[in-house]
This record gives structure tokens, sequence and C-alpha cells, in this order.
């Protein structure tokens, strides 16, 4: 088996069995409006079908190629951020929700994954996405990649404002004082607006 096709197996699984846990979520406490949410959705559907295509087989597409043992590297820290996605949505438990809604007994879950970023699930899909594009060197797969970029920022500064809302400002402002937004551990990392 090569890197690639062994990335592919990888999201297809992580992806089957995201999709069947969708119904070990927490109930929304209200009706939610998706329209805020919709950019964000259709920014990851457009990096999802660039990254899809950079599978289809038209050698000048290439940007670079990798030796094998780099391409098992990116395998390997593809799993490790799917991993991370999975430790964060676990740890949270039925917490975890696919829409930015208020749900039943929120609270801020600062242990974990989330105590090393606030948004886990979207650190390890950056760094499995990345991981992903590097392998495959192809120009939809680093565009695929770029978009998602785009798309998990708005979506997660849309959290952000609100979980600010739903859960307090200040009590939500010290989490994000202590924890960074997506890159672990770094100082430097963006800490999400105050709007």
């Amino acid at each position: 088996m090569t890197p690639s096709a062994f990335i592919a197996a990888a999201w297809i699984v992580w992806l089957v069995i995201w999709i069947l846990a969708a119904g070990w979520s927490a109930r929304t406490a209200s009706h939610h409006d998706l329209g805020a949410e919709s950019p964000s959705r259709v920014l990851t559907l457009s990096a999802v079908v660039m990254i899809l295509a950079s599978y289809w087989p038209t050698p000048q597409a290439l940007m670079w190629t990798t030796t094998r043992e780099f391409g098992w590297a990116m395998a390997g820290l593809v799993l490790l951020g799917l991993g991370f996605t999975w430790a964060a949505r676990l740890h949270l438990g039925p917490l975890w929700s696919s829409t930015s809604a208020p749900i039943e007994d929120h609270r801020i879950v600062d242990t974990g994954p989330y105590g090393v970023v606030r948004h886990p699930v979207y650190a390890g899909l950056l760094l499995a996405v990345a991981s992903t594009a590097i392998e495959r060197g192809r120009l939809e797969a680093v565009a695929g990649a770029l978009v998602l970029v785009a798309a998990i920022s708005l979506r997660a500064k849309l959290e952000e404002r609100f979980l600010r809302r739903d859960l307090g400002d200040e009590a939500y402002a010290n989490y994000r004082r202590r924890v960074p937004m997506l890159i672990p551990f770094a100082k430097f990392a963006p800490r999400a607006s105050t709007d």
C-alpha cells in the first residue's frame, strides 16, 4: 500500500465513523439558524472537492513529489490529526454538537484537548489536511487545504462569538487568555477578536 492510498483509507474510515457518531451529540436547547454557518460550510465542501480532485490521475498537476518515507511521515501526521479530532470529540462527550447552538448543560470544558487549544477538532483537521496536501503534492490538494484554513477560521470565529454569548463573556474571556485558539502551545496564536 502506498502512503497516498493509506491516507485516503484513513480519511474514509474517519469520515464514516464521524458520521455514524453524529447521533451521539448534544441536543440543542433552542432552534438554530444555520444561515450564519453557511459560508464556512460552503468553503468546507469546496475544500473537500478540491482535495478529492487531487486523487484524479493527472500528473501535470503535480507541484512536487515526495519520497515514500516522507509520504509515510505525512501519513503519520494525518493519523495524529485525525486522532486529535477524535480525542476532542470523545472528551467533550455529549456536549459536542455540529452546530453553534445553545445545548443542554452547556459549560466550558478546558481539560484534555480543550486545555491545549480551544478548537481541537479544527486543529486536528488542519494538521491532517495540511499533511494530506503535502503528501499529495498537487495543486488541487494545496488549494483545498488553503480553502479549509479559511473555512475553519470563519467557523471558529463564529463559534467564539456564540460561546462568549452562551457561556458568559467573562468566563469565556478567561479561557481565551489561557488557551490558544488553534495552534497548540503557541503564545503567538490568534486569541480571537472581541467582536
